[in-house]
């Protein structure tokens, strides 16, 4: 006794269903340990991620916290939020708006020592960019060149 085509389709959509269900399963399982969460210092202080856990710290880079390490390409400074300090390191090359008193977000994982080892730095500008060609300007000035759409 032969399979309607009607039933052969029902049966063949369910197959394939549950093979996209098993392959997002799977594929969600594999991914777990590489997400990188994402925490403020309050949090890391509170309760640190374990040592070989990729996580992003987020925060402002603390006034007079940034300093040279002895081998030239080094870095080591301090991420705050109004509650925590954290200390980090980073090796490599610093963005350019990468200054005190500005936001950060570091990629890394905490050291053993309890300072964040950062990987990279994402450095975020304030809200008030002005274009290096309009810097010159006066605010009645720049208001007029914006309101104008130069």
């Amino acid at each position: 006794m032969a399979i309607k085509a009607k039933h052969q389709r029902l049966v063949l959509l369910g197959v394939a269903m549950v093979v996209l269900i098993g392959a997002a399963i799977l594929a969600i399982w594999a991914l777990r340990n590489q997400a990188s969460y994402f925490y403020v210092p309050r949090e890391i202080v509170a309760s640190p991620p374990e040592a070989s856990r990729a996580v992003r710290l987020g925060g402002m880079v603390e006034q007079g916290s940034i300093r040279t390490l002895p081998d030239g390409v080094s870095i080591a400074f301090v991420v705050e939020d109004k509650e925590a300090r954290v200390p980090v390191t980073f090796r490599g090359i610093v963005p350019s708006l990468f200054v005190e008193g500005s936001g950060v977000v570091a990629e890394g994982h905490m050291g053993s020592d309890g300072t964040f080892v950062a990987d990279n730095l994402l450095a975020k500008h304030d809200e008030n960019y002005v274009p290096r060609e309009m810097q010159d300007m006066t605010g009645e000035e720049l208001q007029q060149a914006m309101a104008e759409g130069k």
